[in-house]
């Protein structure tokens, strides 16, 4: 009898926790499917008008079309994105706040300082990426250098005098350049400047040896024939730049890739049913055609990948720059 009665209590507990995990799985399934009930604000740290707010503001006017709520794209720049930050976690916890986060954000400023007033790993769960860019080196028109095997051979044959330029420390500029010394054994000179178009505008005149550049920072000097291209810093050549050899076909090392990249993330602990659909609606909305027309003007691509292998991604560029950056001793405190 004392049997039957701790199986049952044993049977009640089973069903008991199967019928609060239905419960729950249901209750998310629900939240999923009225998502949004109200509009959805998207901080971004990038100023008006920059290619990545551009392209958020495209993808908010989709959105709002497919949710039939008002999608709010605010901007707070400044403060290496620690204002835009601090107003996402300060802000909605259910999925109707989101902000714009960049790969500095996610993989670098974890390790360029000592204390950051956020934790990447506990407040925010990146959705998708929204997109990507690759770099061109990039040198003046009549620059010697032909190839990236005539950088790593002239900074080899005088160490410490080659320079190169980026906008601050820590960016993917700065940090891709700085891994090109690490797998080269070479050292050059990081020379910053105030504006992108200042430093690009350095490289055309030869007051910088060379800069890592996108389409979008350094291709208007590229297209007024004031620099060009030797290499750009991906696994494959770029479709709008067939001629433009790989890194490592340049003479560079092999396996050498930096990319630019941004995240649409929600809050940590966001129900999955409600992220599954955030993240397949813009996922939707990127596969659309006008959005590659968009992109391509700004030379981004998009990035489709699940949710976990972009985690993944998120894992392995994290290692990359912590080892880049202790390598280069570089810190912003």
């Amino acid at each position: 009898m004392k049997h039957d009665k701790k199986f049952t209590a044993k049977a009640v507990a089973v069903a008991s926790a199967a019928y609060l995990g239905l419960f729950g799985l249901l209750g998310q399934t629900a939240q999923a499917q009225e998502f949004p009930t109200k509009p959805v604000r998207i901080i971004t740290p990038f100023p008006a008008g920059s290619g990545p707010e551009a392209v958020l503001r495209v993808l908010a006017e989709k959105l709002q079309k497919k949710w039939g709520k008002p999608v709010i794209v605010e901007n707070k720049p400044g403060g290496n994105g620690f204002i835009a930050i601090d107003a996402f976690k300060r802000g909605a916890t259910d999925g109707h706040d989101l902000i714009q986060l960049d790969n500095v954000h996610l993989v670098a400023y974890p390790y360029l300082f000592k204390k950051l007033p956020y934790d990447a790993a506990r407040d925010f769960d990146p959705i998708t990426p929204l997109f990507r860019t690759y770099f061109f080196v990039g040198v003046a028109a009549n620059s010697p250098y032909k190839t990236v095997g005539d950088i790593i051979a002239d900074a080899r044959a005088r160490p410490g005098v080659l320079n190169y330029g980026s906008w601050s420390i820590g960016n993917p500029v700065h940090l891709g350049t700085a891994q090109l010394e690490s797998m080269t054994g070479t050292q050059m000179q990081h020379v910053i400047y105030k504006e992108t178009s200042m430093l690009y505008g350095g490289v055309a005149t030869g007051e910088l040896n060379f800069a890592l550049g996108s389409l979008a920072t350094a291709g208007p000097l590229q297209r007024a024939g004031r620099i060009k291209f030797i290499a750009v810093t991906a696994p494959k050549r770029h479709s709008a730049f067939p001629d433009v050899p790989t890194v490592a076909e340049s003479g560079g090392p092999a396996g050498y890739e930096v990319t630019g990249w941004t995240t649409i993330a929600a809050p940590k602990g966001l129900p999955k049913a409600v992220a599954d659909k955030i993240q397949k609606d813009i996922d939707a909305a990127l596969a659309e055609p006008d959005i590659k027309d968009r992109y391509a003007t700004f030379g981004y691509e998009t990035f489709p990948v699940t949710r976990e292998q972009f985690h993944a991604f998120i894992a392995t560029e994290s290692a990359k720059y912590a080892e880049v950056i202790k390598r280069a001793k570089v810190s912003l405190d």
